[in-house]
């Protein structure tokens, strides 16, 4: 089994760390108490669901708990599980901002200035630094090279980044797609609904696919969205992004996106990528 521990100074992005490292297919758990290191261990390594890569937040938001981190560390030696620490750090006067910009006091000086607690911090946290296997100064990194330095760690020579795919068809007239990071309207389309033949099927059926893709407008749009996709997905998985939403719309969502949903994810995992299709509206049919 693979146990990280994730430690460092409050403001420091540990909570950030975690959720890159389920990301990269961990089982996490934020702010576990030192004292359950163990007992966590064990029910991880005797779960049904095969769990082998495990990262745990441990921090001073655990209390007196966190002097029982290294007696913690030591159990789990003796269970022959080996473990790895981060440790994240920052610039005091990074973390000053950070807590002004959320307006929070530091957790060990919560009625008094925030450097004095930020020095506490520090005085407690020295010998787990001293041993940790990684440290990552976030005073200069936004949340993609954040995830670009633990890449560099935790996926050297095991894989290679990528970012989930969802492509939803969904119909205007139901309202829009409001989680999509891209929607795309194809009402531009000839509507299916209109030939009475067709009304009663879906994009799912020959007849609608071989009626919406008989248009060049079609094929080009497709080829363009595509090239647009393309392009962009590397950018995204650089800044950090771990899903994108494509919502494809038309006015019912039944014929026209359905079936230029499907032929985009087709053509996406054909090209790699990982890729889920839904269709929102065309149940409501």
């Amino acid at each position: 089994m693979e146990f990280l521990v994730i430690t460092g100074m409050s403001g420091a992005g540990k909570s950030q760390a975690v959720k890159v490292m389920e990301d990269m297919n961990y089982y996490c758990m934020d702010n576990l108490p030192p004292i359950l290191l163990t007992k966590f261990a064990e029910l991880c390594h005797e779960s049904k669901r095969d769990i082998n890569k495990v990262a745990v937040v441990v921090d001073i938001r655990s209390g007196e708990f966190f002097d029982s981190l290294f007696k913690g560390l030591e159990d789990l030696t003796k269970m022959n599980i080996s473990y790895k620490i981060l440790f994240l750090d920052a610039a005091d006067n990074t973390l000053i901002k950070r807590y002004k910009e959320l307006r929070r006091p530091h957790p060990l000086n919560p009625d008094g200035s925030i450097i004095e607690g930020i020095e506490q911090e520090r005085q407690l946290l020295y010998e787990v630094k001293k041993r940790a296997n990684y440290i990552i100064d976030t005073s200069k990194l936004t949340i993609g090279m954040l995830k670009e330095e633990m890449a560099k760690i935790f996926l050297e020579g095991k894989q290679t980044r990528t970012i989930s795919i969802s492509v939803i068809s969904f119909g205007f007239k139901h309202g829009t797609l409001l989680d999509g990071d891209l929607v795309l309207d194809v009402r531009f389309i000839p509507n299916p609904f209109y030939i009475p033949e067709l009304r009663e099927y879906t994009g799912e059926d020959k007849s609608v696919r071989d009626y919406v893709f008989k248009f060049p407008e079609t094929n080009i749009f497709i080829s363009k969205t595509i090239d647009m996709l393309e392009f962009l997905l590397p950018y995204y998985i650089s800044e950090g992004k771990s899903q994108l939403i494509l919502g494809i719309g038309c006015t019912g969502g039944v014929h026209r996106s359905v079936a230029i949903a499907n032929k985009i994810g087709e053509i996406l995992r054909t090209n790699g990528h990982k890729v889920a299709v839904d269709h929102r509206d065309s149940r409501l049919k």
